[in-house]
């Protein structure tokens, strides 16, 4: 695909991109043709079990054979608490092997994640600070004025195309007023999971005055709640705090279900971090094909660790 570097970059390497007198030009010039290994509807790199990671590297950069100026093998996991012992040393492996072959090593986004260890919705608010809990409290009040409805992935009324198609309009609301944009999943893709029997996928629905105001995809898996997708309507989901309303939903159904873990997803990290959640870095291996080209972007890699700098500079 043809990407943007400047994607991932810190605020103020953007700025001062965007202030140079030939912003368009330059930011033409920084999109390079890539190939990507990975995907972006799982957390992680899906890895084969049965490959080592040289083995991996070696067969990636044989079937990449130089073809664009840039191979990036991406969201691999770093000492994850999300991994069982097995994947995590997969992982390790696997980056040990890209440091070997002369891949430069990137920290990806922050994957937010609430470990299920307290017995309500409650006591989670407790381990908040005050103003948070107040803060929170007074926006969670806008549930009383919403309907909840939940449905598994594959039932019957999946089938209907008209909802559907509501459905999608909400996930482009979302992904048009997003600041980072990956790629745009298309409506066949989400047809296909909502009709997904085999799935243990659960849409939860926002109706306010009958009126389908938002939704949230979520799927259980190896006993984590994963929250992959969401969608909108606006001004009305911001009126009555969906994003508050639906985390502490998510939170309450991971209780029900007797799960360990809430997965929250990548981007927004400030609201997630001030909604109690923890975070676990991937990393990007990126290899580059002038060598000149890769000694730059080496010496500046650290501009392009968006997620790591907002850390570096909110977390004690």
């Amino acid at each position: 695909m043809k990407f943007d570097l400047l994607t991932t970059v810190d605020a103020g390497t953007l700025r001062f991109f965007n202030t140079l007198p030939a912003a368009g030009l330059v930011r033409h010039l920084l999109t390079w043709r890539t190939l990507f290994w990975g995907t972006t509807v799982t957390e992680y790199l899906p890895l084969p079990s049965q490959a080592d990671g040289s083995s991996l590297v070696e067969s990636m950069l044989t079937a990449w054979r130089r073809s664009s100026r840039l191979c990036v093998i991406k969201d691999i996991p770093h000492e994850s608490p999300l991994l069982t012992e097995a994947e995590r040393i997969a992982a390790a492996e696997l980056i040990e092997a890209c440091k070997n072959a002369g891949f430069i090593l990137i920290a990806g986004q922050a994957l937010a994640y609430v470990s299920i260890d307290f017995e309500n919705v409650g006591e989670y608010l407790s381990r908040l600070s005050s103003s948070r809990r107040k803060n929170i409290r007074r926006k969670m009040r806008a549930r009383e004025d919403l309907q909840v409805d939940m449905m598994n992935t594959g039932c019957e009324r999946l089938n209907n195309v008209e909802f559907l198609n509501e459905l999608y309009e909400l996930y482009l609301n979302v992904y048009q007023q997003s600041e980072i944009h990956f790629d745009k999943l298309s409506a066949e893709f989400f047809f296909a999971v909502f009709k997904d029997t085999s799935l243990d996928g659960h849409l939860f629905l926002y109706y306010s005055a009958g009126q389908l105001i938002g939704f949230n995809l979520c799927f259980v898996h190896n006993g984590m709640l994963i929250d992959k997708y969401i969608g909108f309507r606006y001004p009305a989901a911001r009126e009555h705090n969906l994003y508050f309303v639906s985390w502490m939903e998510n939170l309450a159904f991971a209780l029900s279900r007797n799960l360990k873990y809430y997965v929250a997803g990548w981007t927004d990290p400030e609201i997630k971090a001030y909604l109690g959640a923890k975070f676990t870095l991937t990393q990007h291996a990126v290899y580059v094909r002038n060598r000149l080209l890769r000694r730059i972007v080496d010496k500046l890699s650290s501009h392009f660790e968006h997620d790591r700098a907002w850390f570096s500079e909110h977390q004690p």
